[in-house]
């Protein structure tokens, strides 16, 4: 009996390969099917450009690239700064920041950098405040506000311009350079400028006669008038010892007398220290006063 279905030899069989069916169900995978079609042609394209540009003959054509467009970008008028205006400063001031910062103009602005140009001139010792800004058609601008000189320090070697707060300002060859800034003396005088002021402040009935301050010890001052007359502080309640000194003065006419030194170290004991010409004198009275005694 021969078999209902009769199949040639040669006929292959229509079911897929163990293999085939795997590959079909993977690719039905759209994680699959994504990495295959896009994530692996992209990573051949990258790692050969990667391959390509990291030649040396690519990477000098690729720097001479961006060197010509940054240039090109750079000489653009729209980005050339071709002035700097210095503002709020004095003339002596104005050509040191401009001597400091040394540019040539004009200049690329992406060749600038404000903070860099703020950072420096603030370290010259006038300048209190400074802000640096590039403004529209091609300025550079330096708005400074500059320390305001308030006395003048005597050191050894040196004079120096001094601001409210004991920063120095600048040297000076000559005390007659600024004769209406007072003076002060001193170790550690520019550790105690607020209180150098308010000694000044409170001297204004002899100011004709002030000569300067002198920081004794880096503790005290003392006050220094013509005639090398010395009015003696204490280290604490300064203040208050000279006004109490301008008091005695006012009623007894002290700093005119023959007195070298008025000592107010101790506020409850003033001392006085007389002259040759009031010793004479006191010992002339003392003489003639035991001459009365004795009759």
């Amino acid at each position: 009996m021969r078999p209902l279905i009769h199949r040639r030899r040669d006929q292959s069989d229509p079911a897929p390969s163990r293999a085939a069916y795997r590959m079909t169900r993977l690719w039905l995978s759209p994680l699959f099917r994504r990495l295959v079609t896009a994530v692996m042609p992209a990573a051949l394209v990258v790692g050969g450009a990667a391959a390509w540009i990291t030649q040396p003959a690519q990477i000098n054509m690729v720097k001479s690239w961006t060197g010509d467009i940054l240039a090109s970008v750079e000489a653009r008028p729209e980005f050339q700064i071709r002035q700097m205006a210095v503002t709020g400063a004095s003339p002596v001031l104005a050509e040191a920041i401009r001597e400091r910062l040394s540019l040539e103009f004009p200049v690329s602005w992406f060749r600038l950098d404000p903070e860099l140009l703020q950072a420096s001139v603030a370290e010259l010792d006038a300048v209190a405040q400074v802000q640096v800004s590039v403004e529209l058609g091609g300025a550079l601008r330096i708005a400074v506000r500059e320390r305001e000189p308030a006395v003048i320090w005597r050191r050894p070697f040196a004079l120096e311009m001094l601001d409210a707060t004991g920063h120095r300002i600048a040297y000076i060859d000559h005390r007659d350079g600024r004769p209406d800034l007072p003076l002060v003396t001193g170790t550690g005088a520019d550790a105690a400028i607020p209180e150098a002021l308010a000694l000044i402040a409170s001297a204004q009935p002899i100011q004709d006669r002030l000569r300067a301050l002198t920081r004794r010890g880096e503790r005290r001052w003392d006050v220094i008038l013509d005639r090398d007359q010395v009015i003696r502080l204490p280290e604490t309640g300064a203040r208050q010892a000279l006004e109490r000194t301008l008091a005695i003065h006012a009623a007894l006419d002290l700093l005119n007398r023959d007195v070298p030194v008025v000592d107010m170290r101790n506020p409850g004991r003033p001392t006085v220290r007389l002259g040759p010409g009031a010793m004479e004198y006191l010992r002339l009275t003392r003489t003639f006063e035991q001459g009365l005694a004795s009759q």
